[in-house]
């Protein structure tokens, strides 16, 4: 019951319809977002960007806050906020622990009583004493200092005050963008082990856990940052052990605590984990007085079972890693050597069964199917998304955590991912000129233009403005590539007014019907792109079949990382990839493509359809994330010439870039392959 009932608490609950409906991939730095694993599953414990769009230097974000302390300890809640905020960005390779930053948003209900003395207490805690002791500076932050409402029903005055509330902030640089880590638990690698590494140190306190909260109370024993050296350490042991390659999956105990922790890494790993809880429940200290040993089977029962709830629900700073089992010596060494060997202890494995079992004293206490306790866990987010969204698709979603035979995203590739087509013509140092088109609200030229610069173009910035007002013509251009975005926000449907500047515009309708005539030229229409250039197909050779690209069937805008299969079709941008099957990124609320309005779904030439994870085209949500027939997502033309794409392939030309790929992919994704086949075919 507790087990459930935590899961089942939003602040640990999966947050999946929160996440989404938000564009992740935007700007095409995106490394790592919520999304882990083959399965997606948001347990990601830090966000990480590339720094450009070369190289391995990124930046690492994170979060932390641990409000419900301050009710018990206000100054224990700010040590906390700023310890989870560490444990949580340390998944990402930093230099040191001193290139963080944080940033401080303290809210507080000043002038009530105990509130300006709470709110002292904890900013002398955070910014005098644990943070110097860190070596960490906080430059910057906020304050919202009036966290109290008042107001009166039927005659009753009525108020709510909120404790005091750090919410932490860290940013720091990132060595190398390819090691970060993430909660998925790897079952491909051999045996693996578990290590629960505990800066509690046995303390194991429950007040204002999540634990305390479902079971209505607080408690009056909160957890703390007792020792800022160890913090210190457990950073520096960690940064070691990644780069030393020796850790598989690493994720910190938070809001629910070990139970949760491990559940996450499990549901990201899609297997089972077998955890032995003796050395964690050692009585060290118990909060009950047992008086005389009346009855001692009983008492010492019913001692071990408050060991055993504590050990699990307490939110202590701390993290489980994996490990390679023939590595486990060696990784204790490095903890030993930082000070947690003490605190640091192999407690569990992966294994084949999918059932979340624990034990202690050498019996089974606790067995769970995997997939009953991850039903659990997404069950808030499953309602919520029933009430705001499709609620068939929100089904469709919920019922597919039901299938145990889901292999997870599995890329088929059917060309050499190393050969890059275009070199031959990238060696002759012709750079054929290209424009990226864009219009108010469109924002991703930048990552457009990079990855066909790096295909062998001469990528132009060319604003509609800069058309309209004759600064630029696309007669002095081989291709053009309308980028993806919101212009004009949308509110006259997705890509319709950027559509309608040049169907209206005398001037630029005759330029783009020249351009799209001329036997030498190419176009392609990404996502917002996409939708606009199938409003112009009155003027493009052989689009006459293109539907209309309107409302997602979920009626929500859809950000996913989905399964994509490349058809077997004329357009130049796919030649020598029919076949391919790979993940790709998906930012749109209006990808759905409706023939019924116009066009023919049977003489339409499909360029790419989405697919399910055994690389089925699929219309079922969400591996088809707008509900688009036979899968279609993208469409081109009898000469290949045109194509239109409703996925953003240029968010992740770089495997770095996929929120999860295969090892091994190298450098570039498969994705790449396409704006070089543009180059290839411009000769």
């Amino acid at each position: 019951e507790a087990s459930h009932r935590v899961l089942r608490l939003p602040t640990v609950a999966d947050k999946s319809f929160l996440i989404t409906i938000g564009d992740r991939t935007v700007g095409g730095t995106t490394v790592r977002d919520q999304m882990v694993g083959p399965w997606q599953i948001p347990v990601a414990d830090c966000a990480v960007t590339a720094m450009g769009f070369e190289g391995l230097l990124g930046e690492a974000m994170a979060m932390g806050e641990r409000t419900p302390l301050a009710l018990i300890n206000p100054a224990a809640s700010g040590r906390m906020a700023v310890g989870e905020a560490l444990t949580n960005i340390a998944a990402a390779p930093i230099a040191a622990i001193g290139d963080i930053k944080l940033s401080a948003n303290w809210m507080a209900a000043c002038g009530q009583p105990g509130q300006d003395a709470a709110l002292f207490d904890t900013v002398r805690a955070v910014g005098m004493e644990l943070c110097p002791a860190l070596g960490i500076s906080i430059p910057v932050g906020k304050d919202s200092l009036s966290m109290r409402t008042t107001w009166h029903d039927e005659g009753v005055a009525k108020a709510v005050t909120s404790p005091v509330s750090l919410i932490v902030s860290a940013f720091a640089p990132v060595t190398d963008i390819g090691r970060v880590l993430t909660p998925q638990l790897r079952t491909d690698l051999g045996e693996t082990v578990l290590i629960a590494i505990d800066l509690g140190r046995g303390k194991n306190r429950l007040g204002g856990s999540a634990f305390a909260q479902v079971m209505q109370q607080l408690g009056n024993d909160a957890p703390d940052v007792d020792s800022a050296d160890d913090l210190k350490a457990f950073f520096a042991a960690i940064q070691e052990l990644n780069r030393a390659g020796m850790l598989l999956a690493y994720h910190d105990r938070s809001d629910g605590g070990l139970f949760a922790c491990l559940c996450e890494m499990a549901f990201a790993g899609h297997t089972g984990v077998s955890v032995n809880l003796d050395i964690l429940t050692l009585d060290t200290g118990h909060g009950a007085d047992w008086g005389d040993a009346k009855n001692w089977a009983t008492q010492v029962g019913e001692r071990r079972n408050e060991q055993t709830l504590r050990a699990l629900f307490n939110e202590e700073l701390g993290a489980v890693v994996q490990v390679r089992a023939e590595q486990k010596s060696d990784v204790m060494n490095v903890l030993r050597a930082h000070g947690l060997g003490a605190c640091s202890h192999i407690i569990g494995k992966p294994n084949p069964r999918d059932v979340i079992e624990l034990s202690r004293d050498a019996r089974e206490v606790y067995k769970q199917p995997r997939v009953a306790l991850r039903q659990i866990w997404s069950e808030t987010s499953w309602r919520m998304a029933r009430l705001r969204d499709n609620p068939d698709c929100a089904d469709a979603e919920y019922a597919r955590i039901a299938d145990v035979t889901d292999t997870g995203m599995t890329p088929v590739l059917t060309f050499d991912l190393q050969e890059d087509v275009a070199a031959p013509m990238i060696a002759t140092g012709v750079r054929p000129r290209v424009a990226i088109l864009r219009e108010q609200g469109v924002n991703s030229h930048v990552e457009t233009a990079w990855v066909m610069h790096r295909a062998g173009f001469d990528a132009i910035d060319v604003h509609m403005s800069d058309l309209i007002s004759g600064r630029a013509r696309l007669g002095d251009f081989t291709g053009v590539i309308a980028a993806g975005g919101f212009s004009y926000g949308d509110v006259l449907g997705a890509g319709e007014g950027w559509a309608k500047t040049i169907l209206f515009n005398a001037m630029l309708a005759e330029q783009f019907a020249v351009f799209f005539n001329r036997p030498d030229t190419f176009a392609l229409g990404i996502c917002n792109g996409c939708q606009m250039m199938s409003n112009l197909k009155s003027i493009i050779p052989g689009a006459h079949a293109w539907p209309k690209f309107t409302r997602n069937k979920s009626e929500q805008f859809e950000s996913r990382f989905a399964m994509a299969e490349v058809a077997d079709s004329p357009s130049i941008f796919f030649q020598g990839m029919a076949g391919t099957q790979a993940p790709i990124a998906v930012a749109h609320g209006e990808g759905f493509a409706d023939f019924s309005l116009t066009g023919s779904v049977d003489e339409a030439l499909v360029a790419m359809r989405f697919v399910d994870n055994v690389g089925q085209i699929t219309q079922r949500y969400p591996y088809n994330p707008n509900g688009s027939p036979q899968g279609i997502t993208s469409v081109t033309t009898a000469d290949g010439r045109f194509t239109v794409l409703m996925p953003h392939a240029e968010r992740v030309f770089r495997t770095v870039l996929q929120s999860w790929h295969p090892d091994g992919w190298g450098e570039d994704s498969p994705w790449m392959r396409m704006f070089r086949n543009a180059r290839k075919w411009v000769g």
